[in-house]
């Protein structure tokens, strides 16, 4: 019985806070569910994986114009994102790969 209650708990959670959590992977806005949805569990844990793709792009931009492994570099960072906001939308909690394992770290 009361894994039935956290696991509708859940799919509230996740079901209001679908959009929030794919705000998260759209470069600054990952900000916006980090510190307003402190207590979603799904908004949170898109926020840190946005966070850490955040981090990659302002590092990387520095890389970005550099012919070949930049354009890999910054072709790699949008598919992260695009497959990141799809995850969310559909009520996913999707791990990004390589940031995904650095995300679980973050704790704000």
């Amino acid at each position: 019985m009361a894994e039935n209650n956290k696991e509708q708990k859940d799919t509230k959670d996740i079901n209001e806070n679908k959009m929030v959590a794919a705000l998260s992977y759209i470069w600054i806005l990952c900000l916006v569910p980090l510190f307003l949805k402190r207590n979603s569990k799904f908004a949170q844990f898109h926020a840190k994986q946005g966070l850490l793709l955040f981090i990659v792009e302002i590092v990387g931009s520095i890389i970005f114009p550099i012919p070949i492994i930049g354009w890999a570099l910054f072709i790699a960072v949008i598919l992260l994102a695009v497959l990141g906001v799809r995850a969310a939308l559909d009520g996913q909690y999707w791990q990004m790969p390589f940031l995904g394992k650095y995300a679980e770290k973050i704790n704000l």
